[in-house]
């Protein structure tokens, strides 16, 4: 049902192919997973087939090595009339010993699809402090992002 699920957690451990020839996970493969996360909150979110338009604000923070248990958290933070922000955070920790630390944060922004048009989605509204914080926060990170779309165009042209 769309409209209900606002957030989503997947949980699983990396594995050796994810990493890289440092021995930690591959950006790349975190990125993968943030898209997959993201992807399934969007529809469950919206009950459409939905897009990835945009990922504003990634920053590595520290690196996930093999055999951690990683958890990825998409929280709905913002809505248009069409798109879907959701804050992302990636988490590891050892399984055996170890405190959870935050690896990875961002901001992806889907589209719902409908017969290859955009669709509207249920408005989402802010209902406590941190809410509010983090739907200012995203539409902060996205302004950054458009600005930088902008000083990349001019000095494409």
């Amino acid at each position: 049902m769309s409209g209900t699920q606002d957030e989503l957690n997947f949980r699983f451990l990396a594995e050796p192919g994810d990493v890289n020839f440092g021995g930690k996970v591959h950006g790349g493969a975190v990125m993968k997973w943030i898209d997959q996360v993201g992807y399934a909150a969007a529809v469950g979110w919206s009950g459409h087939y939905s897009v990835t338009v945009a990922v504003g604000g990634i920053r590595f923070v520290a690196p996930i090595l093999i055999g951690d248990l990683v958890s990825i958290t998409a929280k709905l933070v913002h809505t248009g009339t069409t798109s879907m922000h959701f804050a992302i955070d990636v988490r590891a920790r050892n399984p055996i010993e170890g405190e959870e630390r935050l690896c990875t944060h961002c901001v992806i922004v889907f589209v719902a699809m409908h017969e290859g048009k955009p669709a509207t989605v249920q408005a989402w509204t802010p209902r406590t402090d941190e809410d509010k914080r983090l739907a200012e926060y995203a539409l902060k990170v996205m302004e950054l992002s458009k600005g930088i779309e902008q000083t990349v165009a001019h000095y494409r042209d």
